[in-house]
């Protein structure tokens, strides 16, 4: 997702094999938290998109060293 705007189809797609129902809640959570922008537009059939939040962006560098931390440490294991 990075810092675009995605619809609920787009990131069910690159999941794989999220149910709509864990998706669906996860995003909600996010929502709660503030981590990402739910905007709904008034139309058949509804239209949802979802971005990051200025607060979701601030934890993108945190998540990137986690990710990082996770490889090296991966690797070391093999």
């Amino acid at each position: 997702m990075e810092f675009k705007v995605v619809r609920f189809n787009e990131l069910k797609r690159d999941m794989k094999n999220v149910s709509d129902k864990t998706l669906s809640s996860n995003l909600k959570e996010l929502e709660t938290n503030r981590l990402i922008i739910r905007k709904e537009y008034p139309q058949i059939p509804p239209k949802v998109e979802y971005s990051l939040s200025e607060r979701g962006k601030s934890l993108m560098s945190v998540l990137d060293q986690l990710c990082v931390w996770g490889e090296e440490n991966r690797e070391r294991e093999k």
